[in-house]
């Protein structure tokens, strides 16, 4: 409806932006499909995926590179993985119960790391964490479109 109602809709930047936008919930539900066909269920995911990207920013905004920001982000996406683990496969804790507490945590913590504010400068390498997520494109495609893309190939052939 909106192609009709407006000359700004049906634009190529518009298009452009939806799909780039879009991709990071497809690649995060390409993750959870393995959770949900091993029976298992995850409700921390957006709050986790919050806490990780708020990681990268603060970190980066300290000046660090984005190497070492990538690295602070996977140590801390495995160290909640890992703990989830722990409760639900050794302790015994219900997976429902696990992950609703750890929305929770992942939240108030990303919330405690930026101090409650948006980070929107990210230091000396500002402009290559553009590029990676989404500034940059190949053929007319945003760099996060063909991740998913690849992700989804990989993903079909498990």
């Amino acid at each position: 409806f909106l192609s009709f109602a407006t000359d700004s809709f049906a634009t190529s930047k518009n298009l452009f932006n939806i799909t780039r936008n879009v991709t990071f919930v497809a690649i995060v539900a390409l993750g959870m499909t393995f959770v949900i066909i091993t029976g298992g269920i995850d409700l921390s995911v957006g709050s986790v995926l919050c806490l990780c990207s708020m990681v990268l920013a603060v970190t980066m905004h300290a000046g660090y590179s984005i190497e070492i920001g990538i690295l602070a982000t996977i140590v801390t996406a495995l160290a909640i993985g890992a703990f989830n683990g722990v409760l639900i496969a050794y302790v015994g804790f219900p997976p429902f119960v696990v992950t609703l507490g750890m929305l929770s945590v992942a939240r108030s913590l990303a919330m405690v790391a930026s101090n409650n504010t948006v980070v929107f400068q990210f230091g000396p390498d500002h402009q290559k964490l553009l590029a990676l997520g989404g500034g940059a494109w190949v053929f007319g495609i945003a760099n996060p479109v063909l991740y998913m893309i690849i992700l989804a190939l990989i993903t079909g052939f498990i």
